[in-house]
């Protein structure tokens, strides 16, 4: 019998078998391929095997039956081939997606990452996601970020920009972040805030799926009587998939899925790949959560260990401060007595003494001597006072007044003029009114004693963030940050006692507030005293 199929044939040519096609030219000359690729499914062998049949030919009647269940095992296996391919690639895409998970402590990161993986063709391939995350202050599934296109237009120029770059996961999503994460909060603001959801509405389909732990695929959402009207007319779209977002012990948020551009169906193969998807993301947002937690916590330690390190340098130096006032106090008190003595009775004689007296000169010194010594046992006391203060609420303008009033003779003996400008409605200032008066005149004192003859001085009250300012400007010579230290410390070894050790006492009594003694140079070679004090009792 003369076949018409070229299947009994070792070799053929072009001419003997036209279905093979261009690039198959292989088949012509391999004989087991050729026969399992075309031949059994030619409709020339279709013919052989007909005639073969009416003619009688042994096996005929088996042949049909062996070819159709040879080409049903093909599909099978090629289907099954399609099938592996498809769990092949996710699996890949998976573990790509795990390793930038992984990588990634930013809470935008990680979320760019994970809607740009739900979105993305190499994907999972939906349209348009938002992720709704819980707000535990208000209580309420908050609308946080969404991802995709609003109409046709946009969404074919999104493809066609993947489809050129072909770009990985890890590059798309850091793409998205550096470039378009503003933009698509700003572009589904809209939709956002009116997606947020009170926790306590246990019946909405958004809070179901936290509470069943588990995706909910949502169809003809418009006549869905488990899906809310306002719900269905927001997201405009008949279906959509709600993905819980839950770790072990907290509900992280949920996402919202469409195929609002293409109408794709979603199936439940998609339902559960998003649903292997989910865990991880969730996991790393929690540590995402965590990592910004532990980072605000480092920040307040930092913080806390800085301030406690300033405190306790703080006491330390009260601490010696304290114990140079006992000391000095008690110095003090017993040299008080003896000099008073000295001096009222160098007084007594002095005024009984006649004027032509060779002795007069001495009684003059021992009375002029025993003043300074005076002076600086009242200056040391009032050191060792300052390490107590007792506050109040006092009237910082009237404090100003009162001292400018008490050193006006001085000043005018040295022809310096004092002008003060006071702050109107100014709140009084929670200080030591003795002490800071003191301190005050002491300023006054040192410029006084500084100045050439007609200088002048400006005392100017100002409110600051709520405290009390005061600043003392004249225009003494400069004066090194370095001797300025030593003129702030008290009893330092190259300070005399009585010239100017009453700055000194001012930085004790300051300190003692826990308040800052500021000492800066003016632009014309002058001084600036900036004394800061607290408004309210709060502050203090």
């Amino acid at each position: 019998m003369d076949w018409e199929c070229c299947w009994n044939k070792i070799e053929v040519n072009p001419e003997e078998c036209p279905f093979i096609a261009e690039g198959e030219e292989e088949l012509y000359t391999v004989h087991k391929r050729r026969v399992i690729e075309k031949c059994l499914e030619c409709p020339r062998m279709a013919a052989d095997l007909k005639r073969s049949q009416e003619s009688g030919a042994p096996f005929s009647d088996i042949m049909p039956l062996l070819i159709a269940e040879f080409q049903d095992q093909k599909a099978r296996l090629n289907s099954m081939g399609s099938f592996l391919s498809s769990k092949t690639k996710e699996i890949r895409f998976l573990h790509e997606l795990g390793l930038v998970l992984q990588t990634s402590l930013g809470l935008d990161e990680i979320l760019s990452t994970a809607l740009t993986a739900i979105t993305a063709g190499k994907g999972f391939g939906m349209n348009r996601a938002f992720l709704l995350m819980t707000d535990k202050e208000r209580h309420c599934l908050k609308g946080y970020l969404g991802i995709g296109p609003r109409n046709y237009e946009e969404a074919w120029q999104i493809w066609q920009e993947i489809d050129q770059n072909k770009a990985s996961l890890k590059a798309m999503a850091r793409n998205f972040l550096e470039t378009k994460l503003s933009s698509e909060k700003a572009k589904f603001h809209d939709i956002l805030e009116k997606l947020s959801v009170p926790l306590d509405d246990h019946g909405h389909i958004f809070n179901r799926a936290l509470s069943e732990r588990k995706p909910i695929l949502v169809t003809d959402a418009f006549h869905n009587p488990e899906v809310p009207p306002k719900l269905a007319s927001i997201l405009g779209v008949d279906t959509f998939l709600v993905m819980p977002l839950i770790t072990r012990n907290r509900r992280i948020g949920i996402i919202v899925a469409d195929n609002c551009i293409t109408h794709k169906q979603i199936t439940p193969q998609d339902m559960q790949s998003l649903e292997i998807f989910a865990f991880p993301v969730a996991f790393a947002l929690e540590r995402a959560s965590l990592y910004e937690r532990v980072q605000e916590d480092l920040e307040k330690l930092t913080s806390a260990n800085e301030k406690l390190k300033e405190q306790q340098d703080i006491i330390v130096r009260m601490e010696k401060m304290a114990l140079v006032g006992r000391i000095t106090s008690s110095i003090a008190h017993s040299i008080r007595n003896p000099l008073m003595v000295i001096g009222g009775f160098a007084r007594s004689l002095l005024k009984n003494i006649e004027e032509s007296d060779s002795k007069r000169g001495f009684l003059e010194s021992i009375v002029r001597e025993a003043k300074l010594l005076e002076d600086v046992l009242e200056e040391v006391l009032n050191y060792s006072d300052s390490l107590f203060p007792v506050k109040d609420m006092w009237d910082v303008n009237l404090l100003v007044s009162d001292v400018c009033r008490g050193l006006q003779g001085e000043m005018e003996l040295h022809s310096i003029t004092c002008s003060i400008e006071p702050a109107p409605g100014l709140p009084m200032a929670y200080i030591d009114y003795k002490q800071i008066a003191f301190c005050i005149r002491s300023i006054l004192g040192n410029s006084v004693n500084t100045l050439a003859n007609g200088s002048a001085i400006r005392i100017k009250t100002v409110l600051e963030g709520g405290d009390v300012v005061v600043e003392i400007t004249d225009t003494a010579k400069d004066i090194p940050s370095e001797a300025m230290d030593v003129m702030t410390t008290p009893f330092s070894a190259t300070q005399e006692l009585g010239s100017g050790s009453a700055l000194s006492m001012c930085k004790a009594i300051f300190d003692k507030h826990g308040l800052p003694f500021d000492t800066v140079s003016t632009a014309d070679g002058g001084r600036r005293f900036i004394l800061r004090m607290p408004g309210k009792k709060e502050e203090a």
